[in-house]
């Protein structure tokens, strides 16, 4: 979509240290339109080297895809701290590869995404995975990740219609 005037293509981002979830959404006229969604898996044993395995799978994917920006999901400390840890040194390869790419990068709470899609601020993940397949008219459910992360995009999606920006404006 880079470079066209009348749509921007966004790639939204669910992080995680083993498995993260990738969606890309074209927002055009007013409108979403799925384009593609995935997981990439960190198989290592080392946090390092799971780390640099996301950080490959998801350069790989922006490159397929070429969107215009990025959206990522914020961190949110829950019972474990090393795993709100290992979250966030997820976050930041991925962020990186993402700016990488010369892409601006969107970060939108828990609470915020479920509200732009499943208009409920606390829905459940099965709640958002069903509005996201419904929105986009998928004929089936994407995995979770997979669908939390097009409900990044879609979340960023609505925030780029309401903010009114220009596909160049939104770029920086």
């Amino acid at each position: 979509m880079s470079g066209n005037n009348a749509g921007i293509r966004i790639f939204g981002i669910d992080p995680g240290s083993r498995t993260t979830g990738y969606g890309v959404v074209d927002q055009i006229n007013g409108r979403t339109f799925f384009v593609a969604c995935g997981t990439v898996r960190g198989r290592a044993k080392s946090l390092a080297d799971r780390l640099w395995e996301i950080h490959c799978g998801i350069s790989e994917a922006i490159a397929e895809h070429t969107p215009d920006l990025a959206a990522i999901e914020k961190v949110f400390v829950s019972v474990n701290p090393a795993s709100a840890l290992k979250l966030g040194h997820a976050r930041g390869v991925l962020i990186l590869a993402a700016r990488e790419k010369g892409m601006a990068v969107a970060e939108y709470s828990p609470s915020q995404i479920k509200q732009a899609v499943a208009g409920y601020g606390r829905a459940e993940k099965s709640q958002v995975q069903e509005m996201v397949r419904v929105i986009l008219g998928l004929n089936k459910k994407p995995s979770s990740d997979a669908a939390d992360a097009l409900a990044v995009a879609m979340c960023h999606a609505n925030h780029y219609l309401v903010s009114g920006l220009s596909s160049s404006e939104a770029r920086r």
